[in-house]
Parts: structure tokens; C-alpha cells; sequence
């Protein structure tokens, strides 16, 4: 029986349009927060304590010896939309071109039918509406420092994911995505004219060297089985044609699959540079800002995942993806309790763009694959 009805879909459909044209960047979402907040007092849900703007609510089940958490990330991201669409964003310089709009419209779904059919929900229920999933600090780091998860015996969260093909369910049973940390390559040598480069210790030319060593740490120092990303995005250096200037900085991400491997870059790197800027008489500064943990989901609750999915779509939704090396913050749940994240395909000429694109957009005919997934995922427990 489908839980989902066509008057529930078309709501959550309308709220997340309407949600898609007022997005907030992470850290500010405090209209989206005060927006979920009415829902939620509407339908008798208690608030629980937390920092905003994170909202947490909390429906005591039947039985209510054990406590599920569901989650969805609110936040937007600082980019200028494109399109045609009725409901583009409203807000200049903001817009939810990766799908936490959707996320939350599924959650806010599943709450109002959960709310609804009280007598059919055993366990309690955590609904996780969470703040800066984009940005650091992070939204789910906070909430675990916090307590929120101190009580709960699994943890669940989706995304509705472009690069999965339309129609199928994915998960995996160990790694699912990478950890994500910031890095920034600060070189500081000896500027002058351009036209005495051997007067000068050259950052620019020391960079360039840089740029094609890093990529040995990945192939030379990283087990070839282990999944590693280092991608240098920005360079900062220079004002002008005739002068070597004093320093370069370059910006970049690392990604990982466990936190071995995680560690083992950062040391590398460091090692690498300073002794490659050294050689070359400049000072080399490597400075990791940790970011994310990878996505490692619990083999059981995913296994859990693969039963409720099977029953109640078909085997033939079920994919078992490969490990992506996208980033998310669901690692901090994972690391506090069992638990799986589990995408939601929709790649297809409805949403033909990638996640984080001006242009991109929801295929909204999966919505309502979220929501059933979510409260057959509660209604299943045990």
C-alpha cells in the first residue's frame, strides 16, 4: 500500500516550491526555521532544545523503547540561479541548486503523516531539520556536540541525488561518500623584477612545482585501492606583468574515504611541499582545515534499508552504489550511532543539470519516493 497519496505528494511538492524561492545560506536560515517550527507546533510535534537555527523535532511512538532520527539539510547555496521555472529564487545571490529544498519538503512530509497516523508509529521519532550542511561550521557536528543524538538508536538521512538514474534507490553498505577538508598552500619567497628572475626566489614557479607534486602524494604515498582526491581550484599570486611578486597561495579541497587515508594526506602534503619550497629557497606553509568525515554507513541499518526498499518499491529499485567522493556532513551522525544515507535517483532530462549548478532542478516526480522511503523506514522499525 502506498503511504505517500497523490494529496500528500502534490503538498510536498507546493511546499518545497515554496520553500525553493526563499533559500538562506548556511547559518542564516531562520525564516526556513521559523517556517518549519509552525508546521511542526501545527501538528502537536515537540520542539526540542537546540542552538538555532537548526530545529529538532521529537514524536513519542506507541512502543517508544527505541528512537529513530531522520534528517534533512535546510541550507542554500551562494549562487546566482538560472532558468525559467515559476519558482526561481527570490533572493539575489542565493538559491538551492543542490536539493536541500527537496529534503526538507520530504521531511516536513513524512512529519505531517507520522503526526497523522500516531497509532501506527511504534518507535519515537527525531526529526532532524539541520542547519549548514553546506558551509562550515558544521549543522550535524553541532547537533551531535549538542546531545541530540544521545538517545537514539538509528539515524537515517537521503539525498536526492542527480547522478543516480531516475527511478532507482542507492545505498551502500560501508563507505558512500568522502570526508571534505579545505586546504590552503601558503609559499613565501623573494620578489623582484621579471626580467632578473635569478635575483629572485620565485613563488610562482615553486607553485608550479607544487601543483604537479601534490599529485604524487595521491599516486606514491596513498594504497592504489584507496579512493584519495587532491584538487588544487585557486591560486593567488601577483600584481602585475614585470614583477615576481613575494608569495603565492594555493586553495584547494582533499577527499578521502577513511579516516586512514584522511590523516595520512595531511602528513604527506606537509612533508612534500616543505621540502620541495625548501629546495628551491622558499618557505612552504601547509595548513589543512578540517572539514567533514567520510560517510560510512552501518552495514545493518543499511542492510535494513535494502529489506524495506525491497518490500516496498521492488528489488528492482534497489541499486548498490559505488563511493562517491562528494562530502557530507550525515558523517557526524554516523560516527555517534548506526545508521545509512541513502540516495534517491533522479538523473534524467527533468533534472539534466549536476548538483551545485545555476541551472540545476529537482525531477519532483521522486519526491514522493522520499517520503514513503522515510515513514516505511519508521513504520518498519523495530
Amino acid at each position: 500500500m502506498t503511504l505517500c497519496t497523490s494529496t500528500l505528494a502534490q503538498w510536498t511538492v507546493n511546499e518545497r516550491r515554496f520553500l525553493h524561492q526563499y533559500p538562506e545560506l548556511s547559518g542564516e536560515e531562520y525564516q526556513t526555521a521559523a517556517y518549519i517550527r509552525k508546521w511542526l507546533q501545527e501538528w502537536q510535534i515537540e520542539l526540542m532544545p537546540c542552538e538555532p537555527p537548526s530545529v529538532v523535532g521529537f514524536l513519542r511512538g506507541t512502543d517508544g523503547s527505541k528512537t529513530i532520527a531522520l534528517r534533512a539539510d535546510i541550507d542554500a547555496l551562494p549562487v546566482n540561479e538560472e532558468g525559467l521555472k515559476s519558482y526561481l529564487s527570490k533572493n539575489p545571490g542565493v538559491a538551492h541548486v543542490c536539493g536541500h529544498d527537496g529534503h526538507t519538503a520530504i521531511l516536513l512530509a513524512t512529519a505531517k503523516w507520522l503526526s497523522e497516523n500516531r497509532g501506527e508509529v511504534r518507535p519515537n521519532v527525531l526529526f532532524l531539520f539541520q542547519s549548514s550542511e553546506e558551509m562550515l561550521p558544521s549543522g550535524a557536528e553541532a547537533l551531535v556536540r549538542q546531545g541530540v543524538m544521545d538517545n537514539v538508536d538509528a539515524v537515517f538521512g537521503l539525498h536526492l541525488w542527480q547522478p543516480l538514474e531516475k527511478g532507482k534507490i542507492g545505498i551502500s553498505t560501508g563507505a558512500m561518500m568522502a570526508s571534505s577538508d579545505d586546504l590552503r598552500i601558503v609559499i613565501t619567497g623573494h620578489g623582484g623584477h621579471g626580467s632578473m628572475p635569478h635575483e629572485t626566489i620565485d613563488p610562482i614557479y615553486v607553485a608550479s612545482q607544487v601543483i604537479a607534486a601534490v599529485q604524487g602524494v595521491v599516486s606514491r604515498r596513498v594504497n592504489p585501492i584507496e579512493p584519495a582526491v587532491i584538487s588544487i581550484c585557486r591560486m593567488e599570486s601577483g600584481t602585475t606583468y614585470n614583477i615576481i611578486p613575494n608569495q603565492a597561495i594555493l586553495y584547494g579541497t582533499i577527499r578521502a574515504q577513511s579516516e586512514k587515508t584522511r590523516r595520512l594526506l595531511a602528513t604527506e602534503l606537509k612533508q612534500t611541499i616543505e621540502a620541495l619550497c625548501s629546495a628551491w629557497g622558499a618557505i612552504g606553509e601547509v595548513i589543512v582545515d578540517w572539514g567533514t568525515p567520510p560517510v560510512v554507513n552501518d552495514k545493518g541499518m543499511s542492510e535494513y534499508v535494502a529489506g524495506v526498499v525491497t518490500e516496498h518499491f521492488g528489488a528492482e529499485v534497489l541499486s548498490y552504489v559505488e563511493p562517491v567522493m562528494g562530502g557530507e556532513d550525515f558523517s557526524y551522525y554516523l560516527e555517534k550511532k548506526p545508521g545509512s544515507f541513502v540516495f534517491i535517483g533522479m538523473g534524467g532530462e527533468k533534472s539534466s543539470f549536476p548538483h551545485h549548478h545555476p541551472r540545476f532542478d529537482i525531477d519532483e516526480d521522486v519526491i514522493p519516493t522520499g517520503v514513503e522511503l522515510f515513514i516505511q523506514l519508521v513504520k518498519d522499525f523495530d
